[in-house]
């Protein structure tokens, strides 16, 4: 199945933090990346992604809205809306 790209908005960066609003539309991805720091997401639309890790092992995550969660720098992973509703998430990434 070929997915469309998830849509990254800039909204904060400075020498402290990064916030960026993070949309998948439906059928979308971030394709697969790396955390260069600790972050914070806060679904905005609620909605379940499916997280691929490097081994291919698939995760469900149920997002809520207001909810909050934390990772730590390193994770690495690919963020996938298979549904076919729109999720969105803000990140704050802690530099």
């Amino acid at each position: 199945m070929s997915l469309a790209p998830a849509q990254p908005t800039l909204l904060i960066e400075n020498d402290r933090v990064r916030v960026t609003r993070w949309d998948f539309p439906p059928k979308s991805e971030t394709g697969h990346h790396v955390h260069e720091y600790d972050y914070v997401v806060v679904p905005v639309i609620a909605g379940q992604l499916i997280l691929t890790d490097d081994e291919g092992n698939r995760t469900e995550n149920q997002l809520t809205v207001g909810g909050a969660y934390n990772r730590s720098v390193g994770v690495s992973h690919n963020v996938i809306n298979e549904s076919d509703a729109p999720v969105a998430f803000i990140e704050i990434e802690l530099k």
